[in-house]
């Protein structure tokens, strides 16, 4: 393929950015913190969303679940694209179709128009694993760690974020603010990125397995609807379970069918590397266990009084029980490049989970008072901070540059869907025994944190597993 032709001061444009690799991180972070945002910012406003386009609770969280299956789907896609035929060109692209379905998601009005806006959407899913591979590329050697910790802890920080400017938006605007807000900033990225972010000169030849793709595609969408749909259809109905060995039978024909291709999708033999596949296991017991948190604990603030738990705080206190954990992930996320230096991304990783299972373990017995809820929350952000960033690092260190994309990808994917998991399992907790005031009762809430620590300090031990050190670090 034929290099693009730049100018004498474009060039000159991209030299500078490639000497000053924070400006890069910043117009990369700028746009990975948009897309989080647009995820997290609409759980607030779900019944705001449910009076106001005359649907339904559950067509309400369609909201949420076309944006989480259009994102599974796209996002290994997407890596595998960028390593192909240019991370930068396909990171422009994801910025545009993002910035299309967000406009559209603005302007409707009807429960319909928002879920095909909202799957449109999850494409920007594909922003993390191109933005890795571009930092790899185009960083330093001895930047790329803290590099890729601090754009690793956006995505939990725009998670806590998220949920206050939504509460924020629900309380004092239409519920169209959540996405003309950061559509603005997606513009800006999208710009900035045209315009100084430099095209990656590393590529692997080949063409997409759209076989494969498909069948990635169908089997994961199914498993996914399988389990954000078990809380109204209940677990062990027939079409829960009957969805879920579909789509668990499609993936499998799906990994026979990369196996058996000259050119797959995903590289099974990548997936087998054990600094991959640990990280993996890791990435979705650890999204399992936190981020029900962010569904969990503005709940269990703003239930009444009356309850006997809870505090009665509005929807925008609630999220505001969230900051200390997005204060702490932001921290830790500076911090990832010299502590990744000093102990190593494993031992980050282990760190990670145990202080995140210490703030589970702490709501489990002590949510009586506001300066509980403080503490676990900031605990929570710690662990997220220090564990993400370490994942994001560690993928990045087994895999060679040519494979960096659709690596975190997976590595992105198996984090989603262990957070769609782990956070049905605890809903469905927490709904399953009600006070007669139609409140969850407080047992409920407490099942909920037990099953979030369990998922933790499973993923303790799944990360002592991971290597400490890999061919390509």
């Amino acid at each position: 393929m034929q290099a693009p032709v730049t100018s004498a001061h474009e060039d000159d444009a991209i030299e500078h950015v490639r000497q000053h690799p924070m400006f890069t991180l910043m117009i990369l972070g700028l746009g990975a913190l948009s897309y989080v945002l647009l995820q997290s910012a609409v759980i607030p406003a779900l019944s705001d969303f449910q009076r106001s386009l005359h649907t339904s609770e559950n067509g309400a969280t369609w909201i949420l679940t076309a944006n989480l299956l259009a994102a599974s789907v796209a996002t290994p896609i997407l890596g595998r694209l960028g390593d192909m035929y240019g991370k930068e060109r396909m990171l422009l692209l994801t910025y545009v179709v993002l910035t299309a379905g967000t406009l559209m998601a603005a302007l409707v009005d009807s429960i319909g128009l928002l879920d095909v806006a909202r799957a449109v959407q999850g494409i920007g899913g594909g922003i993390f694993p191109l933005a890795f591979g571009i930092i790899r590329d185009e960083f330093p050697r001895e930047r790329v760690a803290g590099a890729i910790g601090l754009l690793s802890a956006i995505f939990g920080i725009g998670g806590g974020l998220g949920i206050v400017l939504g509460g924020l938006i629900v309380e004092h605007l239409s519920w169209h603010w959540l996405f003309w807000l950061p559509l603005v900033a997606l513009v800006a990225a999208a710009a900035l990125t045209a315009r100084f972010v430099p095209e990656s000169p590393i590529r692997v030849p080949g063409r997409v397995n759209w076989v494969g793709a498909i069948l990635m595609g169908v089997g994961i969408a199914a498993v996914l609807l399988s389990v954000s749909e078990a809380t109204t259809w209940g677990w062990g109905s027939s079409k829960t379970i009957g969805l879920l060995v579909a789509g668990l039978a499609v993936c499998g024909a799906w990994i026979v069918a990369e196996l058996r291709a000259p050119e797959p999708l995903v590289d099974m033999a990548m997936m087998r590397v054990k600094g991959v596949w640990t990280t993996n296991l890791a990435g979705f017991l650890l999204g399992g266990g936190m981020y029900a948190s962010f569904v969990l604990v503005p709940q269990l603030v703003e239930a009444p009084r009356s309850t006997g738990y809870g505090f009665g705080a509005s929807v925008l206190a609630g999220g505001i029980y969230l900051l200390p954990s997005t204060l702490t992930m932001l921290a830790f996320g500076v911090m990832a490049g010299p502590l990744a230096g000093r102990f190593g991304s494993k031992r980050m990783l282990v760190a990670g989970a145990l202080v995140g299972a210490a703030s589970f373990a702490m709501l489990t017995f002590a949510h009586a008072h506001p300066w509980e809820i403080y503490v676990s929350s900031g605990l929570l952000g710690a662990g997220i901070g220090l564990a993400f960033a370490a994942m994001g690092n560690l993928v990045v260190q087994a895999v060679p540059p040519e494979q960096t994309g659709v690596a975190t990808a997976v590595n992105t994917l198996m984090r989603s869907v262990g957070g769609a998991v782990g956070s049905q399992i605890a809903a469905t907790l927490v709904a399953a025994r009600m006070l007669a005031s139609g409140f969850p009762a407080e047992h409920g809430y407490v099942l909920a944190f037990v099953t979030s620590l369990g998922f933790l300090v499973v993923c303790v031990f799944a990360s002592l597993l991971v290597p400490a050190r890999s061919r390509f670090a």
